[in-house]
């Protein structure tokens, strides 16, 4: 909050004022997220980069370095900053910075830890600075599971998970919110525990999943799925992320992915059994045209990355891949026929991470949570 003599004020957020502010309303997530897509759709909105469209700005590190203490390149170990401007009711520029490590679990850390700045689109005074663990999982799983509400078949009932990890926990929330009629669940892990314990929170949250199937392999998971969502981790080298094959695909199915997924592009291009969505395809075009060289590549690029490579290699056209805020917006057709087998990349963006900051923030003033901090009362640079 800015005064008429400079008095800059501001909210912090703890993680618990942002769970009491609704940060876990998956529902009016999603909700946000909806209209974040039609404004994107719009264009109302600005990323980084020239194009606008960069996911964001990663510090990387060295493999070796002679300066003492200059820390060294680990798997998962980054410092990022994700600005981004969203218009329409929002009119809010954010950031969302993070530093991630692997071995953070090891001392009872999530392996990211991540905050969001608020700030005013005009001077930049800080509005709010706020806990986004919780708020990125959830934009996340929020986005995904729009997939089910507008691309799935009609009454799915068997979902395939693959990597039951935070992710996937958050966008079950979402997958349930848009389609309650699920009843199958199919899960594909890579630890017993992570399994167990993905399966027992499941059961707990959602009564109506009546079976649950631990699967040896992704094809047995990809098999008979209505709905199939990757939601692993990045690997070490590129041919040992996971893929999907054609003839493990059910007709009718959906395919998510909000990290690495290999996909032929003879599959991708197999029209008209099969439709490709992506969230915001100019930013995986950005990508392969050298835009973000110097910027973090999501994981999912894989995905969406892929889905550029077969425009380049003219397998398929530019306009064959529909844009989910189009879609949304009614603007574009999503679902052909029941029979089509739709593939949809999450490449994640952090116009969604405004859209869901505003809403919390704006609980949170309405309903008194946070904590308010002064900035300056004057500022000591135009004494």
């Amino acid at each position: 909050m800015i005064s008429e003599n400079g008095k800059i004020d501001f909210l912090y957020m703890s993680e618990q004022d942002m769970i009491d502010a609704g940060v876990k309303d998956m529902k009016g997530c999603m909700e946000a997220m909806e209209e974040m897509f039609c404004l994107l759709y719009r264009g109302d909105y600005r990323m980084g980069g020239e194009d606008a469209n960069e996911h964001g700005i990663r510090v990387s590190f060295p493999k070796q370095s002679d300066i003492e203490g200059m820390p060294l390149a680990e798997p998962d170990y980054r410092f990022m900053a994700m600005p981004a401007y969203l218009g329409g009711k929002f009119h809010m520029f954010g950031i969302k910075s993070y530093g991630s490590h692997h071995r953070n679990k090891e001392v009872g850390l999530p392996r990211s830890i991540l905050m969001m700045s608020l700030l005013d689109t005009v001077t930049g005074a800080p509005i709010a600075y706020m806990s986004a663990n919780i708020l990125s999982a959830m934009r996340t799983g929020a986005v995904s599971g729009l997939g089910p509400k507008y691309l799935s078949k009609k009454d799915p009932k068997v979902l395939g998970i693959i990597g039951p990890g935070v992710m996937s926990t958050y966008s079950l929330d979402a997958f349930m919110e848009a389609q309650p009629g699920i009843e199958v669940l199919k899960v594909k892990g890579r630890s017993q525990s992570g399994i167990d314990h993905f399966i027992r929170n499941a059961k707990a949250k959602y009564p109506s999943i009546r079976e649950f199937i631990i699967c040896e392999s992704i094809e047995d998971c990809v098999r008979d799925s209505d709905i199939v969502y990757y939601g692993t981790t990045n690997a070490a080298k590129f041919e040992d992320n996971p893929c999907v094959k054609a003839e493990w695909v059910k007709k009718g199915a959906l395919v998510i992915s909000a990290s690495s997924l290999l996909v032929d592009t003879d599959f991708m291009a197999d029209k008209p059994n099969v439709r490709l969505v992506a969230d915001n395809y100019k930013m995986y075009e950005g990508w392969g045209t050298g835009y973000e060289l110097p910027t973090q590549k999501n994981v999912s690029t894989l995905l969406g990355m892929g889905f550029y490579d077969a425009v380049m290699e003219g397998k398929i056209k530019r306009e064959d891949i529909a844009d989910l805020g189009g879609i949304i917006s009614g603007d574009q057709v999503g679902r052909e026929n029941e029979d089509q087998i739709l593939i949809y990349a999450v490449g994640g963006m952090p116009i969604e991470d405004v859209a869901w900051a505003y809403e919390c923030y704006h609980n949170a003033v309405a309903k008194n949570i946070g904590t308010k901090l002064n900035l300056w009362e004057t500022p000591d640079l135009m004494k």
